[in-house]
């Protein structure tokens, strides 16, 4: 595992990013963030392109700034692949000439041979075409490959998906795991939609005002009701593991701990490993296991922890075959049902509350 640590400081005009952090860095880290957070900051900071930042700055075993012995590598000698949100490529050149251009950056030694990239990112019908006769996708798909061709010992991606809508970004996805897994090359990515966390990623870094607030497992990130302020109430939920067991008229069953789920149908094989994204507000409790209700899903819980955290709402923390899941109902419901921590109740979710994805 590829470890990132931060000891910096730059200010500019009203706004100060300080970081000092160690990352053990996943496949996927989503670096996530509100607007003006900082987050596009901090890969500039890391890719070389902010002369003005101070402090000290490691990947793996290479010291790319110390401000203290004065080293500072320039971009171009830090093996860094980098993707923006609008691409970028050479407007000139075609899509096999952004490519290769590339190419000719890396050392002799380099990893990943052109054909190599091609092929994992489909790019062979696009290799005459020039950017401005590709979709947007297609110019990502490019600009990845244009990326990894520098055999990069780390990928930034600041917000590759923004600009697309949701078919296209469903399209664009599975390229940008093939890139952190099949490559081994870990991704640093921007966002500041959940959505494309829980997507993506498996490790989650929250950045606020210009400083990390939490670094984690995006569920562990999610379940936190401490980091409403910074992430917002409706992120605030779990992350579950469940597994494909049947695809039936138009819904997908799911195993989840010896318990199942049913929601609407899920492109997949049957055994396949799906991320379930459930919000805290999508959940209701029962004390006794309902029926004659048209919520299909009924999960055995049990009671880890109740947060009064506000005048009206409960929070509650529930075990579901030793995985989290959270449950937001109000003050006086909880006190109405006698709910205590320890106590096993039955958890409801409507099927088309959950956001599934397909790992």
């Amino acid at each position: 595992m590829t470890q990132l640590s931060l000891n910096i400081d730059l200010e500019r005009d009203a706004f100060r990013l300080a970081l000092d952090s160690t990352i053990d860095l996943a496949p996927i880290t989503a670096l996530f963030g509100p607007s003006g957070a900082g987050k596009t900051t901090m890969l500039r900071v890391i890719a070389g392109l902010e002369r003005g930042a101070r402090g000290k700055l490691i990947l793996g075993e290479s010291i790319w700034q110390d401000s203290e012995t004065g080293t500072f590598l320039p971009p171009n000698e830090r093996r860094i692949g980098y993707v923006f949100q609008d691409g970028r490529l050479f407007s000139h050149l075609s899509a096999a000439g952004n490519l290769r251009f590339a190419a000719r950056l890396a050392s002799p030694n380099a990893r990943f041979s052109f054909d190599d990239v091609v092929t994992a990112l489909d790019l062979g019908p696009l290799l005459a075409r020039k950017p401005h006769a590709l979709s947007g996708g297609e110019q990502q798909r490019v600009a990845m490959g244009r990326a990894l061709l520098r055999d990069p010992e780390l990928m930034l991606m600041d917000e590759p998906l923004s600009a697309m809508d949701a078919k296209r970004k469903s399209e664009i996805a599975p390229y940008v795991e093939h890139v952190a897994h099949e490559f081994a090359v870990p991704i640093l990515y921007v966002t500041h939609t959940i959505e494309e966390v829980t997507r993506l990623a498996t490790k989650m870094i929250l950045l606020t005002d210009g400083r990390i607030a939490a670094i984690g497992g995006v569920g562990e990130i999610l379940e936190r009701i401490d980091l409403w302020p910074h992430t917002g109430p409706a992120t605030v939920g779990a992350l579950l593991l469940a597994r494909i067991e049947d695809n039936h008229r138009n819904m997908s069953t799911l195993s989840l701990a010896g318990q199942l789920l049913r929601i609407p149908e899920i492109e997949g094989e049957l055994g396949s490993v799906v991320r379930v994204r459930v919000a805290a507000r999508d959940v209701a409790i029962a004390t006794e296991k309902p029926s004659g209700l048209s919520i299909r899903n009924v999960l055995e819980a049990k009671i880890l922890k109740i947060d009064l955290l506000e005048p009206v709402f409960a929070e509650i923390l529930l075990d579901v075959g030793k995985q989290r899941l959270r449950a937001e109902i109000t003050r006086e419901a909880a006190e109405e049902l006698k709910l205590t921590e320890g106590q096993t109740v039955y958890a409801l979710v409507k099927s088309v509350a959950i956001d599934r994805t397909l790992l």
